[in-house]
């Protein structure tokens, strides 16, 4: 199952984060310094820790502004919830429980003094007393016309009296669950055979009841089961590193008496000789071996033998390490940068070193201290890939924060790699750990002051320049390496256009229907206003630009300046009317407008079809404006990149790819 939605309340500068999504692989939480992103962290790991992970600490982590409420009992510890986590159930959780619970959300609480509660939603509607009581005593009624005995002590087992003896200190708001629910099955079972043979009516009556049931104790085998498949929450923010140089008996007698002297260091060169392959028992008992006699050659041969092994597979593993990091580190050739890694064993020592363009060793603790990280984290992480992290969701706290800027940048890929076996969640506030492409699986976390709290934000959104600027950053440098070094360049209104064009287009290219030229590079300039100066810069540098505009009242507006006229020529301002024409003032969420209506009842079970095709003519968006509370064009946009992940083209209508087509071929041929 993966982590959907999350919420925190009541938790040090938390007073409450308000519900956000989470991504199915990596998340990315940006935010300045205090904002609160290592306590979201800390939070989300309570909904599932690791066993030797401390719970909450009632005087320590519930909001000092507010502990009088707690400590003079205004407020009850056990009803003070702190985290809340949404998960969604995967083919293999969906194998393992009934069917009319496949589409659930499973809901976990953790309160403040450390108690859980789970609950599922989206399921089957739970069953109460009021909902059966008039069939069970018609049925009863019934089972009593068949039942005879002649004994007077077994007369007591009368149907309805077994039922009364059920039911007798039930109300209507009583829930058919657990218990309750397994003696109702029980009953409806054991007197199924006085069921008159041939009364289809009572027949079913007793199957409809039956199946009510047992909905209820369903519903607690599905809680169960789900329980024990909850994912573990893995948080990192200490990393581990590795020693240049390990004693092997030391390391053994520690791990194995469980005193490890200094944790840190001890853990990362075990996760190193697990990533190697190597046991230290093994290793360590080797070195204690004496060499044998000279005048014993058998005795010799062997232990010359052991020798070549262990360096035959200390080489492998050299070969298999460097090229492993070499595919994170990713060295520039037109620099001595280190790239080469070899382990070596002398008696009781294990040597990690690092292998200069001189072919000069040097210990790996002399190297920098972003490659020294780098490795670390590299060992550490894919050596417990089999372990603890193999149902668990990663929680990466300022990672990476050691490597110069553009390693930062090469890291995301070592990032998305986590992601793809584990999902991920991280902080940052480095621009170089957003890439342009991500914006997407951005939440920005602020706090303007202390009384409201740390908010956790949806969409791209905040008061605080400061959360935002890695963001703006990671834009601008993405612009500045972008922006002359194409020669075709499709300048559109806003981010979400850019989503847009980039995910329609991918599905047509991969139904090999249309294909946007890839040497075309997709610039935003945030406002239909702006397009002009983008327009101006990119000319002057006799590059080949065209524009693509909304018909709404800011593309027209932008469409008509002389100087964006003068600069492209009509012919090279593309507007969204000509390819929808069906609609007044469309933008460019009408070229999926079918496609974006079921998206909206699916994400929001708001259905627009009936005002959408009574209205035809009027622009999709101002439809799910007066329809969908708080709608937001960005959050739209992020559900149909979602959507594209499990659909292809084919699951557009002919119309929508009629008319990307017209878009897609248009732009290609104005930009030959």
């Amino acid at each position: 199952m993966k982590l959907s939605k999350a919420r925190i309340q009541n938790y040090r500068s938390i007073i409450d984060t308000g519900e956000f999504e989470i991504e199915d692989l990596k998340t990315i939480m940006v935010g300045p310094n205090e904002a609160g992103k290592t306590v979201v962290l800390r939070a989300l790991q309570q909904l599932n820790k690791p066993d030797e992970v401390a719970g909450f600490d009632i005087l320590r982590d519930y909001p000092r502004s507010k502990y009088n409420d707690i400590s003079s009992g205004r407020v009850l510890a056990e009803d003070t919830i702190v985290v809340t986590g949404w998960f969604k159930l995967d083919e293999a959780d969906k194998a393992l429980i009934p069917k009319p619970f496949h589409d659930c959300i499973y809901k976990v609480e953790r309160a403040i003094d450390n108690q859980s509660y789970h609950s599922i939603e989206n399921g089957p509607s739970a069953i109460y007393f009021s909902d059966i009581r008039g069939d069970l005593l018609r049925l009863a009624s019934h089972l009593d016309k068949q039942y005879f005995v002649e004994d007077p002590d077994e007369q007591m087992q009368k149907p309805s009296n077994i039922l009364n003896a059920i039911v007798n200190e039930w109300v209507d708001s009583t829930e058919i669950s657990g218990d309750r629910s397994r003696s109702l099955v029980t009953f409806l079972d054991n007197y199924y055979a006085l069921v008159e043979e041939d009364n289809i009516k009572e027949e079913k009556r007793h199957e409809e009841l039956r199946a009510k049931a047992k909905i209820g104790e369903s519903s607690d085998l599905v809680l169960d089961t789900l329980d024990t498949r909850m994912p573990v929450f893995i948080l990192f923010n200490n990393y581990s590193k590795v020693k240049p140089l390990i004693n092997l008996d030391h390391l053994y007698k520690r791990s194995e008496s469980g005193l490890l002297d200094d944790e840190y260091y001890d853990y990362g060169n075990l996760c190193l000789l697990k990533f190697l392959g190597f046991d230290v028992k093994e290793l360590s008992d080797f070195g204690n071996t004496p060499a044998p006699n000279a005048n014993n050659p058998k005795a010799l041969k062997d232990y010359q033998d052991k020798l070549d092994k262990r360096s035959y597979l200390l080489n492998a593993a050299s070969i298999h390490l460097t090229r492993e990091i070499r595919k994170i580190w990713i060295p520039n050739p037109n620099r001595p940068e280190a790239d080469k890694l070899r382990v070596t064993a002398d008696g009781q020592y294990l040597k990690v070193v690092v292998e200069d363009d001189m072919g000069v060793d040097i210990e790996l603790d002399q190297r920098s201290e972003g490659f020294q990280w780098l490795v670390s984290f590299f060992i550490i992480f894919f050596a417990e890939a089999a372990d603890k992290h193999k149902n668990a969701i990663l929680l990466l706290d300022e990672p990476g924060m050691s490597l110069h800027a553009l390693k930062q940048r090469d890291f995301r890929t070592t990032i998305s790699r986590l992601a793809e076996q584990n999902q991920t969640i991280y902080t940052t506030h480095s621009p170089f750990l957003v890439g342009p492409d991500e914006l997407n699986i951005v939440k920005v976390v602020e706090m303007k002051d202390r009384s409201d709290g740390t908010k956790v934000h949806n969409t791209i959104n905040s008061s605080d320049p400061a959360a935002l600027l890695p963001l703006q950053e990671a834009l601008g440098y993405d612009l500045a390496q972008s922006l002359f070094t194409q020669k075709k360049n499709l300048i559109l209104e806003g981010l979400t256009d850019y989503w847009y064009i980039e995910a329609a287009s991918a599905l047509l290219r991969v139904n090999k229907i249309v294909d946007l030229n890839d040497k075309i590079s997709l610039v935003f300039a945030n406002t239909a206003g702006k397009v002009v100066y983008y327009a101006t810069i990119l000319h002057a540098q006799n590059l080949k630009i065209a524009a693509l505009l909304d018909s709404d009242s800011a593309g027209d507006q932008a469409a008509t300046q002389d100087s964006l006229v003068y600069t492209l020529g009509n012919k090279n301002i593309l507007r969204t009317k000509d390819y929808c024409q069906n609609v007044t003032s469309p933008e460019i969420e009408d070229l999926l407008r079918d496609t974006l209506i079921k998206i909206v009842e699916t994400e929001y079970s708001i259905d627009c079809k009936p005002i959408a095709d009574s209205q035809p003519k009027r622009n999709i968006v101002s439809i799910f404006q007066s329809q969908v509370s708080s709608f937001s064009k960005y959050d739209l946009a992020k559900h149909f990149i979602k959507w594209t992940r499990s659909n292809d083209a084919s699951n557009l209508t002919e119309d929508e790819i009629s008319n990307w087509t017209m878009l897609i071929e248009n732009i290609n041929k104005v930009l030959k």
